[in-house]
């Protein structure tokens, strides 16, 4: 606020008043005014500011719960050493895998079910079937059938994104009218011509919502699948630092996973705001199942 001396005002000359700081809109500023990214990195640096002042108070064991300065060092030396790029790039390849995988095979499907009534009776049930398996029970088959390698860790996290992207392009692609579609055909439209020209166009974001989930979702599929068996990745490193105890590697990595999770997001939804430039708030929700 900036305060002004002996101005002739409302309350009379050689009175005090204030001017509250406004913004360049004329609006006077407030803190919910600040871009959303301002705001969570402000609380973020504050829960990381009192986690540090509160184990370093109480003096709780590293092994425990490290500070984030420890975190930091860790963080730093695997990059500095080569260590954890290498793991990352690994644990990379195989989200990426999986969810370009996932995304192609859930695509396909919700344009074949979303056209043909008998695929749909024939394939869903056979789909939630599959959903129903806990993909921590699939995974050591795949290991066994597909050894070791990326590929059992690619199908891995493919299962795990699969379904909510599935769902949501078969929900955007039956969200159109009946009375649109008809009016289409009645103009002479083909099937091709209604799908590319309103099914798909309406589609967008709920497609759009499930690959964000679908994105999300393969950060977990590939952990979980190095976690029943792998040489390399962040699973691995995960694993390799609870048998030292070495807590503030883990923590390192959780970062890491964090930080890819964040970027794929961003992504996807920078991608959305472009590509569904019709949808005013891109407010889809993901479908829960």
């Amino acid at each position: 606020m900036t305060t002004v001396a002996d101005r002739p005002g409302p309350a009379g000359p050689g009175k005090t008043h204030t001017i509250e700081a406004r913004t360049a809109g004329g609006r006077r500023f407030r803190p919910k005014d600040l871009p959303g990214w301002a705001l969570s990195s402000a609380l973020f640096a504050l829960v990381l500011l009192a986690w540090e002042i509160v184990v370093r108070v109480t003096d709780v064991s590293p092994i425990i719960v490290p500070p984030p300065s420890d975190i930091s060092v860790a963080l730093a030396k695997g990059v500095v050493d080569g260590d954890l790029v290498f793991h990352t790039w690994v644990t990379l390849q195989e989200i990426l895998g999986g969810f370009l995988l996932a995304t192609v095979l859930a695509m396909s499907l919700a344009l074949l079910v979303s056209q043909s009534t008998l695929a749909e009776k024939a394939v869903l049930p056979l789909v939630v079937t599959i959903q129903a398996v806990p993909k921590v029970a699939v995974a050591p088959l795949l290991l066994i059938w597909f050894g070791f390698g990326m590929t059992s860790k690619t199908l891995t996290t493919a299962l795990i994104a699969f379904f909510p992207l599935l769902i949501n392009a078969i929900l955007g692609l039956n969200s159109s009218g009946a009375d649109e579609r008809n009016m289409l055909r009645s103009f002479g439209a083909s099937e091709w011509q209604v799908m590319r020209r309103l099914r798909i166009p309406g589609a967008m974001p709920y497609v759009l919502a499930g690959l964000d989930s679908a994105a999300i979702l393969s950060v977990l599929g590939a952990i979980v699948a190095e976690f029943v068996g792998a040489q390399a990745g962040l699973g691995y490193v995960i694993q390799a630092s609870n048998t030292q105890l070495d807590t503030a590697s883990m923590f390192a990595v959780l970062v890491i996973l964090s930080i890819i999770g964040l970027v794929m997001h961003f992504l996807i939804t920078g991608i959305g705001r472009r590509l569904v430039f019709w949808s005013a708030d891109n407010d889809v929700h993901v479908q829960d199942v």
